[in-house]
């Protein structure tokens, strides 16, 4: 029995349809992460889930239970918005414990399920505060305290860490994390940042249009992204998307001398003179060692600490590679970059999809 199940969800306002058919089954313990860029139609789909927005056509299920058209409160579902969405006026710990205050929940009772969530989430000592005495990372906390009382069947957060800066971002995910392992509650997770998506989440629907593009582990889609917009959404810098040529049983870079071998086990080897989409990560990029190698003219070069990210041009086709940080290379210089053709993805230029 999944613990929810998504089953050919639309969404139209008039005649513009926001959500295309939206199927996803999640078994329970899972963190699902909906990912893709503004206007996609995440949220959307996640009000749709909480019962805030009404499904055009389709089901949602949790539990084995139908919740479309049952009031939000009966969802056995708990939310943490973008905004914290605090009561100013009440002590940290009122704010944790309001829902179940006015759920009636005995006092004792509700006193030790605030405790419990301030304990997990290393709080205790700002129960008696108020959101005004506390930090943006401190209110996060307190909103998620709020959803962790009601212990639901379901977690949905919409965005929750957009409002913090890079720092508080990384210690909050890496709190999300270690909460998820210890609850192992089903968890829905919308955001546009693919790296909370690849840290946190056991799976990934990346989604675009109203469509899911790609459902998936984290490694799945870094590793075998099954579209265009999937392999350049996901990766940082974004995987190297160049124009290639069937050659001889080959691929040839449109503009270079680079040939490269086609990877093994294609179901289908394209037609000589046919123009494919040559996908290549930056990090599989070096300055040396074995394998295929493009002749490159450096653009610009810009050491992020780990790495340098070097933007380069083959021929008229711009690519990044992300190398070692003590390289030593300056605009205009010339090299050779090698790589190995088994690590390349080739994908159709009509379709956009992966070739199998």
């Amino acid at each position: 029995m999944s613990a929810l199940e998504i089953q050919n969800i639309r969404k139209a306002y008039g005649e513009v349809e926001t959500l295309k058919g939206i199927d996803i089954a999640l078994e329970s313990g899972e963190f699902l992460v909906l990912l893709g860029s503004s206007g996609c139609g995440k949220s959307t789909l996640l009000n749709i889930i909480a019962g805030l927005a009404d499904a055009t056509s389709g089901d949602v299920r949790i539990g084995n239970r139908s919740v479309l058209g049952v009031h939000p409160k009966d969802r056995d579902i708990a939310m943490v918005f973008q905004s914290y969405a605090l009561y100013p006026n009440l002590t940290v710990h009122r704010n944790i414990g309001f829902g179940l205050e006015m759920r009636k929940v005995p006092a004792e009772e509700r006193n030790t399920a605030v405790r419990d969530a301030a304990r997990l989430l290393q709080i205790e000592g700002l129960l008696d505060r108020k959101p005004g005495q506390l930090s943006g990372g401190q209110r996060q906390r307190v909103a998620i305290g709020r959803a962790l009382v009601r212990k639901p069947e379901v977690f949905l957060f919409d965005e929750p860490l957009s409002n913090l800066d890079a720092k508080l971002r990384m210690e909050m995910r890496t709190e999300l994390k270690r909460l998820h392992q210890m609850l192992k509650t089903t968890v829905v997770y919308v955001t546009h940042d693919q790296i909370e998506a690849m840290t946190l989440a056991t799976r990934i629907a990346v989604m675009k249009d109203g469509r899911i593009e790609q459902l998936g582990t984290p490694a799945e889609i870094y590793d075998r992204p099954a579209t265009l917009y999937v392999a350049t959404f996901v990766g940082a810098p974004p995987m190297n998307l160049l124009k290639a040529t069937a050659v001889d049983g080959s691929l040839r870079i449109d503009g270079t001398d680079c040939l490269v071998a086609l990877p093994t086990g294609l179901a289908a080897k394209p037609a000589e003179g046919q123009s494919m989409i040559l996908g290549i990560r930056p990090e599989t990029l070096r300055v040396d060692g074995s394998g295929s190698s493009i002749a490159v003219r450096c653009d610009v070069a810009e050491l992020t600490g780990p790495e340098l990210v070097v933007t380069a041009f083959a021929g008229e086709q711009r690519l990044m590679a992300s190398l070692p940080p003590r390289t030593l290379l300056s605009a205009g210089q010339e090299l050779r970059l090698v790589f190995d053709p088994e690590a390349v993805h080739l994908f159709d230029p009509e379709t956009g999809l992966r070739c199998r």
